[in-house]
């Protein structure tokens, strides 16, 4: 489906980036991985990718918080792999806390990995698109670019944010054979989301077994949390030529959670 493309998928050595980046690497794209961990570990899980792929998988380590680095994963991977066809803006960080008591370092952290790190792997990889009439950027955002939920204030002005930012560059591409597309997953299971429970249940004053009950399955009617390939199949879906005319749309997939 995607033979000989080349990907982009931030945040990928964990969690949903990394499914998306399998998914993408079977459909016959090569892979450029950018994440946090342990360098063996990063390095084992690429070298599985590839083997079982047969695709060519790199890594990089830009820092999201560094637009100088965040550019230079878009040229080092047109340097290594080929032309960027596909961005996935997946990188982001969460902290849970009232807003009155919201650290400020910790709100700039979020500014800038969740929302203007997004904008300036945007900005870098969209000229090439432009050239070559063809591209497919995907923006990982979040249920809470929808909806809002209380002790997540720079979580979901950020996710707010990539989803306008989405229909901006959207239109500004749109006749450049290029796509630009946000998927709002509602609660997957990722290390990110495990981590945020004790600090939710801290916040409420209640359980971590009743943060999963009845905070985070609360409003997902299937009552089941999104599961990472159910994400990463819809990326690979939005990247296809059958999604060619699905373009600037912020789409839910939350077990109909923003359906309320």
């Amino acid at each position: 489906m995607l033979k000989d493309k080349t990907a982009i998928v931030t945040g990928s050595t964990s969690g949903i980036g990394l499914g998306i980046a399998e998914a993408l690497a079977a459909a016959g794209a090569n892979v450029m991985l950018n994440g946090l961990g342990d360098p063996d570990e990063i390095e084992a899980t690429r070298a599985r990718i590839e083997q079982a792929s047969g695709r060519r998988i790199l890594y990089h380590g830009a820092n999201m918080l560094k637009p100088e680095e965040i550019a230079a994963l878009v040229e080092d991977t047109e340097s290594d792999l080929g032309p960027v066809d596909i961005l996935v803006n997946n990188a982001g960080i969460q902290h849970v806390c009232p807003v009155d008591e919201f650290p400020v370092d910790k709100w700039d952290a979020m500014i800038a990995i969740n929302l203007s790190a997004v904008f300036h792997s945007i900005r870098t990889a969209v000229p090439g698109m432009k050239a070559r009439g063809w591209g497919r950027i995907v923006n990982i955002a979040s249920a809470h670019a929808l909806i809002a939920s209380p002790f997540k204030s720079a979580y979901i002005a950020t996710k707010h944010a990539v989803a306008g930012l989405t229909k901006t560059v959207a239109l500004e591409v749109a006749e450049h054979g290029t796509t630009v597309n946000a998927i709002c997953p509602g609660y997957v299971l990722t290390p990110l989301v495990a981590n945020q429970i004790p600090d939710t249940a801290r916040a409420r004053g209640i359980t971590e077994e009743e943060v999963k009950r009845d905070v985070l399955l609360a409003a997902q009617p299937t009552k089941k949390f999104v599961t990472v390939e159910q994400v990463a199949d819809f990326t690979v879906f939005l990247c296809s030529d059958a999604a060619a005319s699905i373009t600037g749309a912020v789409l839910p997939i939350d077990g109909g959670w923003t359906a309320h």
